[in-house]
């Protein structure tokens, strides 16, 4: 899987060195919002790695485009994608050895529950490879309309869980049964890379509107990538594949046209 998601970052790295020097080259860059969530994965699914929603982060990226025709064109770029999510309210966290000498031997529970926040923020360099198809609303309208699909090799930049609030401990999800005596701090700020693969894989497609001067366009675009790979590296935290929601406004200039 290494190799393949090697093959296309170093694929996508000559297509952009080949249509710079190409003729009908579009280049240009993107900038907008990602609303990532992280989705658990089946019998692994345990209270670490559920009951997550949707945060916002920055999404933005450097794009070349290769006209093969009026039609179609291939794209490659390169995607610094926001990823992870959030949970409020009351959850499950693994028993800390401070808690655990609090139960007799052998008997402390895998995961105690309080009420904080917490945010899992992972950020990848997306690197997609698309096809895209596009028309104009009319011979000499210059408004435009495509969509783009694709796969995608992602690399981790960055994982960090952050998590914030005071509360009791309990036994229970429902906060019926208190283990401490006061609340407990949750502010923190832990690197969770190590934690987590290195690569992943998966597609992406985004739907827009172009409206084209002369040489240039301006764009807006909503769409989308899931990776179809596990993020985490072990099952103690159970598994979860990460993916978003995009929405952005970019634009390109056309060489050769």
């Amino acid at each position: 899987m290494k190799k393949g998601l090697s093959f296309l970052l170093v694929t996508a790295f000559i297509l952009l060195a080949h249509f710079s020097n190409a003729q009908n080259f579009t280049i240009g860059a993107r900038g907008g919002i990602s609303i990532p969530n992280l989705t658990a994965g089946g019998s692994e699914s345990n209270p670490l790695n559920t009951g997550y929603k949707s945060r916002l982060g920055p999404d933005a990226s450097l794009f070349g485009e290769y006209h093969l025709s009026s039609l179609f064109t291939i794209e490659a770029m390169l995607e610094f994608s926001s990823q992870g999510g959030k949970k409020t309210g009351m959850q499950a966290f693994p028993t800390p050895a401070a808690m655990a000498g609090m139960f007799p031997a052998d008997e402390a529970p895998t995961y105690l529950y309080a009420n904080f926040k917490s945010e899992a923020k992972l950020n990848y360099l997306l690197v997609p490879i698309l096809a895209k198809f596009g028309w104009n609303l009319s011979s000499h309208s210059p408004i435009r309309i495509y969509f783009d699909a694709g796969p995608f090799a992602g690399f981790l930049l960055s994982a960090k869980q952050v998590t914030s609030g005071s509360s009791m401990v309990y036994l229970d999800q429902q906060g019926q049964q208190p283990v401490s005596q006061s609340p407990q701090s949750f502010d923190a700020n832990n690197n969770i890379k190590d934690q987590l693969n290195t690569f992943n894989f998966g597609v992406s497609g985004n739907v827009g509107i172009a409206y084209h001067f002369a040489k240039s366009h301006i764009f807006i675009e909503g769409g989308g990538n899931y990776g179809f790979l596990n993020i985490q590296k072990g099952t103690a935290n159970g598994k979860n594949n990460t993916g978003a929601g995009t929405l952005a406004l970019g634009y390109a200039y056309t060489i050769g046209k």
